[in-house]
Formats: C-alpha cells, sequence, structure tokens
C-alpha cells in the first residue's frame, strides 16, 4: 500500500473521498486542518439511522503510524500507557500516549497486526504531536535499553542501531472508512469485493481485526468504532478508497445504510460516554481524571509518564449528568451548586437524540462528584436541575 496523497502545506486538506461527499451534497467543517463533511441531510436522521441501522463515515482524515522489529512491542510498553506486549496478533487495544509529566498527548487505538509488526492510529488534529512523540522514545527507549558507558564521568551515550524498533508515518497512503451500526456485519458480509476474509464474520470480535482483500487488494477490517454500536473500520490504500465507497453504499443500500457526517458522530459518541480529544482529553488532563485510570498499567518497569500520572487529590473529575426538559448545557457552560458556586465545567453536552433529554459530560470538583450532591448546568443564567448519572448514558443491545 503506496499511495500517497499529495501534499498540501497550510491549505485545506481534504480526503480521498471529497467527491463522493460533495455528490452527496455534504456540508463541509475544518476539523484539524480537514475539510470534513458535518452533515449531509439531517443530523437527527444521520444519527438515528446508525442507532437503528447503520451509517457510512469517511474518517480517512485519521493518522496511521507502523511500529515494527524486534523490540517493538518493548517499545510501545515504554511509549504509551499500557502493555502492548501483552496483546496477541489478531486484537486491538485502547490506550494512552501521554507527557512526561503525565498529561495526555492523544488516545489511540493499536493494533497487533505480527509479533513484531504494530499499526497506531491517532487522532486527526494530533498527528504532528503524536509523531513527534512516537520519533523521540524511539531514542529515550534506545538509550534506555542500551546504554554504553562512554566517560568515567559517567555519562552514556545509546549505540545507534542496538535497538530494533522503526517508526513511520504512513497516514497519507490510507483510506479509513467506518460502518457502524446493528446491520454493518451484514453489510460487509454482501461486499461482493470484499473477500478473503481471513476471521468468519460471526468469529470476529470487538476490538480484533482481520484481513481480507477488497478487489483483490489488501484491506484490513477492524471491529472497532466509535459510536457505541456495532461496526467496523475499514484501512484500504488511498487509490482505493472511493471504489470501497461505492461497494458498501451499494451493499448497504437495501439495510438502510446512510452516510453520516461529523455532527452525528460527536452525538453518538457523546451518547456512549467517549472522550473526545480537545473536550475531555488534553495535556492538562490526567488519566484517571477521566476514568481512564484503568487504561495505564502502573506496574511497568517504566514508561513515558509513570508517577506523574497521577492526578492531584484535589483535581476535577469527570462525571455523566442528565435533566430533564430540552435545554441542553454546551462545551463550555458552568456545572454550579443551588447557591451559584461555580463546581465545574461541561466538556460536551447535547439533547440526546436517542434518550431525549439533554446530557453532558463535566469536569467537576470532587466534592461536587460525591452522590446526592445537588447540581445544576448554568444554561445562559438559567439553572437547571442536573442528576448525575453513571457512563455511558447509552448501550446497545447485545
Amino acid at each position: 500500500m503506496t499511495e500517497q496523497l499529495e501534499p498540501q502545506g497550510d491549505s485545506p486538506r481534504y480526503t480521498p473521498l471529497r467527491e463522493r461527499h460533495e455528490a452527496l451534497g455534504a456540508t463541509f467543517t475544518d476539523f484539524g486542518g480537514w475539510q470534513m463533511p458535518v452533515r449531509y441531510t439531517s443530523d437527527l436522521a444521520e444519527h438515528r439511522a446508525v442507532r437503528e441501522a447503520a451509517g457510512i463515515f469517511d474518517i480517512s482524515h485519521m493518522a496511521e503510524f507502523t511500529v515494527r522489529g524486534a523490540s517493538a512491542a518493548a517499545y510501545l510498553d515504554f511509549a504509551l500507557a499500557g502493555r502492548l506486549s501483552a496483546m496477541t496478533v489478531g486484537k486491538a487495544k485502547y490506550s494512552l500516549l501521554l507527557t512526561a509529566d503525565g498529561g495526555i498527548v492523544d488516545d489511540v487505538i493499536v493494533y497487533r497486526l505480527a509479533d513484531d509488526d504494530f499499526l497506531v492510529i491517532s487522532n486527526a488534529g494530533n498527528r504532528d504531536a503524536v509523531r513527534e512523540a512516537l520519533d523521540a522514545r524511539v531514542e529515550q527507549f534506545a538509550f534506555r535499553t542500551t546504554p554504553e558507558k562512554v566517560s568515567d564521568d559517567g555519562s552514556f551515550a545509546f549505540v545507534s542501531g542496538a535497538t530494533e524498533v522503526t517508526v513511520e508515518d504512513v497516514s497519507d497512503a490510507y483510506g479509513l472508512i467506518a460502518v457502524q451500526g446493528p446491520v454493518s456485519e451484514a453489510i460487509l458480509a454482501a461486499t461482493e469485493a470484499i473477500a478473503d476474509v481471513s476471521v468468519p464474520w460471526a468469529e470476529q470480535k470487538y476490538y480484533a481485526w482481520a484481513s481480507a482483500t477488497f478487489n483483490g487488494k489488501p484491506l484490513l477490517l477492524a471491529r472497532t468504532g466509535y459510536t457505541g454500536e456495532d461496526g467496523f473500520e475499514l484501512l484500504v490504500d488511498a487509490a482505493d478508497a472511493a471504489s470501497l465507497w461505492d461497494a458498501l453504499v451499494a451493499a448497504g443500500a437495501e439495510h438502510g445504510l446512510v452516510a453520516a457526517g461529523l455532527a452525528a458522530r460527536d452525538s453518538l459518541r457523546l451518547e456512549a460516554g467517549m472522550p473526545l480529544y480537545g473536550n475531555e482529553l488534553s495535556r492538562e488532563i490526567r488519566p484517571a481524571q477521566a476514568g481512564l485510570g484503568r487504561v495505564v498499567v502502573a506496574d511497568k518497569d517504566d514508561f513515558v509518564g509513570k508517577g506523574a500520572h497521577v492526578p492531584a487529590d484535589d483535581a476535577r473529575v469527570l462525571i455523566g449528568l442528565t435533566a430533564e426538559g430540552r435545554r441542553a448545557g454546551r462545551a463550555g457552560y458552568p456545572v454550579v451548586l443551588a447557591d451559584g458556586t461555580v463546581v465545574g465545567e461541561i466538556t460536551s453536552g447535547a439533547l440526546s437524540p436517542t434518550l431525549g433529554h439533554p446530557i453532558a459530560m463535566a469536569y467537576v470538583d470532587p466534592s461536587a462528584a460525591a452522590e446526592g450532591t445537588e447540581l445544576f448546568l448554568d444554561v445562559r443564567g438559567t439553572k437547571i436541575p442536573a442528576t448525575r448519572t453513571a457512563l455511558p448514558f447509552y448501550r446497545r443491545k447485545k
């Protein structure tokens, strides 16, 4: 898979599916420097289609990195918060790339393609930051594992090439398409150009992947997603992305498949309680604050951010909030007590299309996170009573 997109410098970037979106009448928005479809018809219709049937999303703006070599697994254990070396071939794992002081550079999904071959997918807006961090950690890992004493004063240098790991940014080589919803498996199984599937459809598990071909060329099928529904993310050569989109749309016509944009993707992930970088996650947030403490394997010998990832006792924590009526709190709106004291801030909020009432995720003071605390959303000066609710707000039927 070597087809490259044309570099576009500081100008807006488009995915290989631009013409498909334009033909469907998509409304575009800037997202991390990319012009992406925010909607095609109706946010509500696209959201409901994913919950009830299936939606197809262009996520080709996401960034992909290969990590290869005999030391790849050990390197990822050092570079990321999780224990990636324990993952078996054919599986995927959600993980975090931390700063040295424990903040979050990005949240990523890692796929183990072979014993010494991994694929890391990160958020589009963090592509440069992730590439720089992964590159820097190759040298840090090499120095940590293969130091050579070079002077009597105790200074060290690493031996170039002693650590076998190579990180490569391959983002521009690929197109990435998501099919999400309860009938997504049926749609992929009905797509005739998809063949040579290495794992039978019924045996493919969540957070796992299978190899396949599309029109005779390599295709990676990952049973992952960002909607709270069953679904797949399909990685293909950038030159074949438009043909794959067309084939999936044709196969999905009788299954209720619709094209869905970023607006539906955002409301779906919010209902599913999934954090969004820039809203719930940032370099100032420690994993445990976001409810992601379980992602960090703290007993590893060493990893970037070890120890520093633990938040201060008074650090705000992420909670779910629900309210009645139709007025939803939005990102940046305050969370207050009955007397108006500000105790937090909403990071994501909307009127839930599935549940029919307002939902929000917010960071609040630890004292305000206690069960039974009376909280309110400050919606443009009006206090809306809110109830703390365990995340996620929505769980799909198995």
